[in-house]
């Protein structure tokens, strides 16, 4: 694989505003603008900000049997997806094992599913590889593909005056088709903050001029850009997965938390056998959310601890912005996920209060389900 970092369509852009630039997923990417991580969380969380998720995957499958691969290789039931709604699905080894989490997008001629970058080339040899025999068409669409996420409770108002198309309908996992200034996007009401918002997937060619009119369309809104960092933060905030922190080929879907995206009484998918096995056996260990008794940072890969004892480690960690406390994300044992369990978090040899608690942690969020 070449160590040359890819760049998204949208990188002159962010060096122009002085975004910090960094190594992320085989992408050179903006991990925070000089406004810094917290004034942009809080921008997302009281106006609205723009993100760069452009490094994304996208495949299109299409066909007679489009629908039966979509099955095959995802653990939701996509049979239940109407025309214009939006699923969040997982892949799975035969071993139970978490390929990738990704989105199911149900068009009336197509599916897209949008994968992480970081996964994009084991994902699509992992779907060729379940094609065989099948009446199906894929296309890797990623590298003409741009995707903006206006995320925040202005982002409604900031878009509607930018596109042909009523976005009353654009609710929690739903999209349309249409224009946004003036070119072609499916317009999604997907996001990986917790507050109101839209995905929009545009032609590469057109992401420039998608960004710069969004952002000068919300100026008066309170818009920013806004950088991995924060994407971080708000996600871990709602409680939200990260795939090669929370998910992984080591963990399943029900041991993630993700039980109720896995249709084990569908038809038959990768990953199905073990995953009946695993739930007739009990589940030994579960993903939990943290909570700190104070404003300390339980880092990634600090130790859980009970009665003094290590019994797992911080999958994900940040002090919230919006709630001014620690919060985390980790594996522990069954018998100690149940909300309101005792623990610590292993801070370099301080013992940290904290407290089992279900997310998401922040529940004030605009979103529109």
């Amino acid at each position: 694989m070449s160590s040359v970092l890819e760049r998204t369509p949208l990188h002159d852009e962010h060096a122009k505003l002085g975004g910090k630039l960094v190594p992320f997923a085989g992408f050179e990417m903006p991990v925070q603008y000089p406004s810094g991580i917290t004034a942009e969380h809080r921008a997302v969380r009281e106006a609205a900000g723009l993100f760069d998720v452009s490094h994304m995957g996208e495949f299109i499958v299409r066909g007679p049997q489009a629908l039966d691969l979509v099955q095959r290789v995802t653990v939701n039931d996509a049979a239940q997806s109407e025309v214009g709604q939006a699923q969040y699905s997982a892949m799975c080894l035969e071993s139970g094992g978490i390929v990738d989490d990704l989105l199911v997008y149900r068009y009336a001629d197509r599916y897209m599913l949008v994968v992480n970058a970081s996964n994009l080339e084991k994902d699509w040899a992992w779907v060729n590889s379940h094609a065989a025999g099948l009446d199906v068409e894929l296309e890797n669409v990623s590298d003409t593909t741009a995707l903006l996420a206006l995320q925040g409770p202005a982002a409604r108002e900031i878009l509607a005056p930018l596109v042909d198309v009523g976005l009353d309908g654009v609710t929690y996992y739903r999209f349309t088709e249409g224009k946004v200034a003036g070119v072609p996007a499916t317009i999604a009401g997907t996001g990986y903050t917790g507050e109101d918002g839209f995905e929009l997937y545009v032609a590469s060619a057109d992401a420039v001029g998608v960004w710069r009119t969004l952002l000068q369309a919300g100026k008066g809104a309170g818009l920013v850009p806004v950088g991995l960092g924060a994407r971080d933060s708000l996600r871990l905030e709602m409680g939200y997965p990260l795939y090669g922190n929370e998910l992984d080929a080591e963990h399943t879907p029900l041991e993630a938390g993700l039980a109720w995206i896995t249709k084990l009484d569908k038809s038959d998918f990768v990953g199905r056998d073990a995953l009946l096995a695993q739930k007739k056996e009990g589940i030994r260990r579960r993903l939990v959310g943290l909570v700190l008794g104070e404003r300390a940072f339980p880092r990634h890969g600090y130790g859980i601890l009970a009665d003094g004892e290590p019994v797992g480690v911080v999958t994900s960690g940040t002090v919230s912005p919006s709630l001014g406390i620690g919060i985390a994300m980790g594996y522990v044992p069954a018998q100690r996920a149940a909300p309101g369990t005792k623990l610590h978090v292993d801070a370099r040899g301080r013992a940290l209060d904290a407290v089992v608690t279900r997310p998401p942690f922040y529940t004030q969020g605009s979103i529109r389900r």
